[in-house]
């Protein structure tokens, strides 16, 4: 891997060339990395919810030419000055957020949310110089919340990428480095069901899936899918998912659905859709007392959350999470070590995959609501 250290790499790379036209492969100058920055060969990549929003370009501010990509797994390539953690050789998995280890987010146990290196989907540049290091000839490509993984080779900041055991199959750990462990984190590093209680989770997709799977681990006893699509509820029970709730199968709304089938509610809620309406919801079904939601989902940006005070002084509790609370580079080894001691199973997340060449196809998937995750073989 050293004769390309310091030298430019030409490599094929999926281009978003326009807000939601397919994706073009197309030939891209990856520049070597700078000061605090790695060049990984990406081995491995997935299509996240996230990239098909951002790649749609209808709720925010469009940025094109520009490579997305952020769920992946690979191996680093080369190093910038100053890089002492990682070299080249080392498997890794890049992560759209960070962990710089020297501001107060990362001193702090509390929190995950790096000042430096937390998720920016603006910035289409890196943050030492403010440039891309990806052209097409002589023009700049933008990147996708410092990761780009659609491309073979790609430039990360050296902390937000996480070191991973060198035997872990990165065509299966890849999903950790997104919404799998977002979900899952959700429930085990901030709901923290206790065994035997009872868990609501909103929304079915693979993010409230683990979310489901995380409820299973802590030894939930019963685990309500809320879900407006039934054809997801046969795949959830996969996930430890013991009962099923359609909020249109009902003329009052789904939280007092929840709290006369629970006895006064359930001990955990976790919100996985980012609509505003199932976030209240979410919040108003757990139990007086002790009941405490987690919100997961992005809301939309005019959202706002309404909620009687009395909700809260009945000592309901309500809890935010980012990447279910995960540092990156401290915390992803362990959750990849997890699913090596097989206390945590990849595979059933994984309903798809497709040649890098077909990568379109994974959009298309994602579009129709048909499976989980698709991952992206990218040497194809």
């Amino acid at each position: 891997m050293g004769s390309t250290a310091g030298q430019v790499i030409r490599c094929k790379a999926a281009v978003a060339w326009e807000a939601g036209e397919p994706l073009v492969i197309e030939e891209v100058e990856v520049a070597p990395p700078q000061a605090m920055e790695v060049r990984l060969k990406i081995l491995y990549t997935s299509l996240c919810h996230t990239d098909v929003y951002f790649w749609e370009a209808k709720g925010q501010k469009p940025l094109f030419p520009r490579i997305f990509g952020h769920e992946a797994g690979g191996v680093v390539e080369s190093v910038g000055e100053g890089v002492t953690e990682l070299q080249p050789g080392d498997h890794v998995l890049p992560v759209f957020t960070g962990e710089c280890k020297e501001c107060a987010h990362c001193k702090s146990e509390e929190s995950n949310m790096c000042d430096l290196l937390r998720i920016n989907t603006d910035r289409g540049v890196m943050l030492s110089d403010e440039k891309s290091r990806f052209s097409i000839n002589g023009k700049p490509i933008y990147h996708f919340v410092g990761t780009s993984t659609f491309s073979e080779y790609t430039v990360v900041h050296t902390g937000c990428v996480a070191k991973i055991d060198p035997t872990a199959p990165l065509d299966k750990v890849c999903v950790l480095s997104c919404g799998i462990s977002t979900g899952l984190g959700a429930t085990l590093n901030v709901a923290k069901p206790t065994e035997g209680s009872s868990v609501a989770v909103f929304g079915l997709g693979a993010v409230g899936l683990a979310a489901a799977e995380g409820a299973r681990l802590a030894g939930a006893s019963r685990i309500i899918g809320v879900d407006v699509n039934p054809k997801r509820f046969e795949e959830a029970k996969k996930f430890g998912c013991t009962e099923f709730v359609n909020p249109k199968d009902y003329d009052k709304p789904v939280q007092e659905v929840l709290v006369e089938m629970t006895n006064g509610g359930v001990d955990r809620s976790v919100e996985c859709t980012g609509n505003v309406d199932a976030m209240i919801a979410a919040f108003e079904c757990v139990h007086d007392g002790w009941g405490v939601a987690v919100l997961v989902g992005v809301p939309h940006k005019d959202a706002v959350f309404k909620t009687h005070p009395m909700n809260m002084l009945n000592e309901r509790t309500l809890k935010g999470t980012f990447f279910g609370n995960y540092k990156p580079r401290s915390d992803l080894p362990s959750v990849v070590d997890k699913y090596m001691k097989k206390e945590l199973e990849l595979e059933k997340f994984i309903t798809h995959s497709v040649p890098f060449s077909e990568i379109n196809k994974a959009f298309d998937y994602m579009l129709e609501g048909d499976g989980l995750r698709c991952i992206i073989r990218m040497g194809e």
